[in-house]
């Protein structure tokens, strides 16, 4: 597939993921009368103008623009080396599906610092550490997590310790109105019930 005239910016959705503990489709999991997919799509088209999902074409391709690994079976690092070999935008924005709380002006938030910081990643860390599937990635780092894939390394995390990353620190998030709650992750259906709870 070819990608489009180069914007400056690029949204990609990760709905690669297997889903072993919840038993399902993620993606397709109702939340407060929205999939999940559905939510997450409608926040990233509302930050980004290009938005691209990574995962099965046959699985999502009625629902946009689709893309698949390049290494499959390898994690959320493999669906960020895919998005990021796909794409011919400098700045791109990686959002799970399966983290519900995630609204547009947070991503608008996430786009603005990645603009004014040369960090090849721009990131929120929490207190339960860094925020790697609601970030932004210059495409330069494809490079990075290709190196990392073909050594069977998967944890994204690790990488960031080798180059220059800019950090959103818990107080910037507060200061902007934003919480460590908006980074919630759907992995067990305990958590999706707590989550609409």
């Amino acid at each position: 597939m070819t990608a489009p005239h180069s914007p400056s910016r690029r949204a990609f959705l990760l709905a690669g993921g297997k889903s072993s503990r919840m038993r399902a489709n993620k993606a397709f999991l109702d939340f407060c009368g929205q999939t999940l997919l559905a939510r997450a799509l409608t926040a990233l088209h509302a930050a980004c103008a290009e938005v691209t999902i990574v995962g099965d074409p046959e699985t999502y391709s009625s629902y946009g623009d689709v893309i698949s690994d390049i290494f499959p079976n390898c994690g959320p690092l493999g669906g960020i080396h895919a998005a990021l070999t796909y794409s011919t935008a400098d700045l791109n924005l990686m959002l799970a599906v399966d983290m519900p709380f995630v609204a547009p002006d947070l991503l608008a938030f996430l786009l603005r610092e990645a603009e004014g910081s040369p960090a090849l990643v721009t990131l929120p860390r929490t207190s339960r550490g860094f925020q790697p599937l609601c970030a932004v990635y210059r495409r330069a780092f494809a490079a990075i997590a290709e190196q990392a894939l073909r050594a069977g390394k998967y944890k994204i995390d690790a990488l960031f310790a080798a180059i220059p990353i800019h950090v959103i620190a818990e107080s910037d998030l507060s200061g902007a109105g934003f919480s460590e709650n908006n980074f919630f992750n759907v992995n067990t259906p305990e958590d999706l019930a707590s989550s609409r709870g």
